[in-house]
């Protein structure tokens, strides 16, 4: 699905198990009403080649770690595929500089100037909201509209591979979300969301980071380096 009728650039890792999705009634339903929102003269966000990003910059087969956000940013400039991610450039918005926070609490990396997460998601972190579009200025206006099912599907496809994988559930609709992952397979780190408004419940602290590292390295995998390029 695109925002016009070119086919679906989706990383062939994820088109397999995701096909059946796009072939399914409530996609159909989302992508008439996406089209009717661009054809009323709304803004859309993030622009249509980056609804899929998080699966292409992060391919199934090199998934490891998975953080789960809820709907893309609102702001001009500020959304572009990747979950709490924003363009180089746009200042991080609070919930990302108390993630930036807990890094450096967590393993002592100093907090990055730019909030663009890609070096993460290229070394398999899952930056995957649970809704992948929302209109300019209009906070959750997606949700409701079918990306819930087709991001159920991806965690669906996570909770099946055979890999052991780390699961960071920042937040009570995230953990909601992923409640029926395999716990006795995965690794789920559930903490408050890291919000201004709930980051001191227990988000502070929770060091999401190192606990994954961990993980990662006692079941063969490597480490992720959380740290970012500077710029």
């Amino acid at each position: 699905m695109s925002e016009t009728s070119s086919p679906i650039k989706l990383h062939d890792s994820w088109f397999k198990p995701l096909a059946g999705e796009f072939n399914a009634p409530y996609m159909h339903k989302l992508r008439d009403f996406l089209l009717a929102e661009r054809e009323s003269g709304k803004q859309i966000f993030p622009k249509g080649s980056e609804w899929f990003a998080a699966l292409n910059f992060t391919p199934l087969d090199k998934v490891r770690v998975v953080i789960l956000g809820q709907d893309p940013y609102h702001g001009e400039g500020q959304a572009h595929g990747l979950s709490f991610s924003v363009r180089d450039g746009v200042r991080p918005p609070p919930s990302l500089v108390n993630i930036y926070k807990e890094l450096e609490t967590d393993l002592g990396i100093k907090p990055a100037r730019s909030g663009n997460l890609q070096h993460w998601a290229e070394q398999g972190v899952l930056l995957l909201n649970s809704v992948l579009t929302v209109e300019s200025g209009r906070a959750a206006s997606h949700q409701g509209k079918g990306w819930e099912l087709f991001t159920d599907a991806i965690i669906r496809a996570l909770n099946a591979q055979s890999r052991p994988l780390v699961f960071i559930l920042w937040g009570s609709y995230a953990q909601k979300k992923a409640a029926f992952v395999d716990r006795s397979k995965h690794l789920v780190i559930p903490s408050a969301h890291p919000s201004p408004l709930s980051a001191h419940n227990g988000f502070f602290g929770s060091k999401p980071f190192s606990k994954a590292n961990a993980f990662l390295a006692e079941h063969g995998e490597g480490e992720i380096n959380w740290a970012l390029p500077a710029n």
